[in-house]
């Protein structure tokens, strides 16, 4: 039997502010194209912000396990699908959501 990873965020209130704040200025500064696809959404970011992309991957990989983070390059810039299970969707949505290319 597989073990699935409960959808909850186990950051705190304080540490989940920071976080979005942090999310909200990266994407500002290099989030280019955001679109859905199957079980998410693909982010495509400025090669330029790798390291805050890995940092960001490795933060919410692990407060949140039951999404699956895929950065890779392509074409000159960064592409990031993160995915998960139908329940995580708003999760998922809320991920730099109001912020860059919509």
């Amino acid at each position: 039997m597989t073990s699935i990873a409960p959808i909850a965020c186990t950051l705190t209130a304080a540490q989940y502010r920071e976080r979005t704040d942090d999310i909200a200025r990266l994407a500002g500064a290099a989030l280019r194209a955001r679109r859905r696809i199957d079980g998410g959404v693909r982010l495509t970011f400025d090669a330029a912000a790798r390291e805050r992309l890995e940092a960001f991957v490795a933060a919410e990989a692990a407060c949140c396990p039951f999404l699956t983070l895929d950065l890779r390059a392509a074409a000159g810039r960064l592409v990031l699908d993160v995915t998960g299970p139908a329940e995580a969707g708003p999760v998922i949505e809320e991920l730099f959501a109001g912020s860059g290319p919509g």
